[in-house]
């Protein structure tokens, strides 16, 4: 099983790990707000993740850690 983790020191909400992730299970947490005022990225079916690291390769800020 794998997942990722998101730390939100360094996530600015931009999105392109949701449009990278081929299983859709990447969403903006609307809900929470970073320190520096973003709403950071979060995984919303652990289950579903198949570790392809889409997301973390997409990512800019290299916010994203897949776990495997």
């Amino acid at each position: 099983m794998s997942r990722i983790i998101v730390d939100d020191r360094y996530c600015k909400g931009c999105g392109l790990c949701v449009d990278a992730c081929p299983e859709n299970i990447i969403e903006l947490d609307n809900d929470a707000i970073t320190a520096k005022g973003y709403h950071p990225a979060r995984l919303i079916d652990e289950d579903a993740c198949t570790g392809c690291t889409s997301c973390a390769l997409m990512c800019p800020d290299v916010a994203i850690t897949v776990e495997r």
